[in-house]
């Protein structure tokens, strides 16, 4: 079944101090700290890619999932939060499902990880993302519980992002001049980071 996204992005400096205004706000940790590794697949001209779309396989944990996201038919360009049609559904076994992408033309086109946290309140998520180019966190839910918590959590509106993890990386790459080509721990040469 296909949802739309409605999400944002941003960079967190105290990840403790976070999770600690998390639970006064009330939130519930959901799901603790995991480890997670995400595949994109893509044709060999890029073709999802220029769509702004992606098929991703990912393990979370001891979990599979198969995601596919796409721009929604009113993508607003400039709008202040991340719209994405997504249909997602969990897997038995996402090496063999990368295997049938393989076979019908899909290569893996960019390997991204992070440790994750997730947290939820009766009406969105906050999940925090500590992945090898900085700690971020994201706000997902309605637009305007969206805005409320953000200002609850002092954010200035200048600090949320609609970027993905590989628009993030490639703002990295540009400003580093880092070779790497995928967003793991082992191509960033980094340790795992610290909480």
């Amino acid at each position: 079944m296909s949802t739309v996204e409605i999400e944002v992005k941003f960079r967190v400096k105290d990840g403790a101090a976070l999770e600690a205004r998390l639970g006064e706000l009330g939130f519930q940790q959901i799901t603790p700290r995991t480890f997670e590794r995400n595949v994109l697949y893509d044709t060999p001209d890029r073709r999802l890619r220029k769509e702004q779309a992606i098929l991703r396989i990912r393990k979370y944990g001891d979990r599979w999932v198969l995601t596919h996201k796409c721009l929604p038919p009113d993508h607003d360009p400039q709008a202040r939060h991340k719209h994405r049609v997504e249909t997602e559904t969990e897997v038995a076994d996402g090496e063999a499902a990368g295997a049938v992408f393989t076979q019908l033309g899909y290569r893996p086109a960019f390997i991204y990880e992070k440790w994750r946290t997730e947290y939820a309140d009766q009406t969105g998520h906050c999940v925090l993302d500590e992945t090898p180019i900085g700690f971020f966190a994201e706000l997902e839910g309605p637009e305007e519980w969206i805005d409320n918590m953000a200002k609850r959590l002092g954010l200035e509106p200048s600090s949320l992002m609609t970027l993905s993890y590989g628009r993030l990386f490639e703002r990295w790459k540009q400003e580093t001049g880092s070779p790497a080509n995928d967003l793991t721990f082992t191509a960033i040469g980094e340790p795992q980071p610290a909480r």
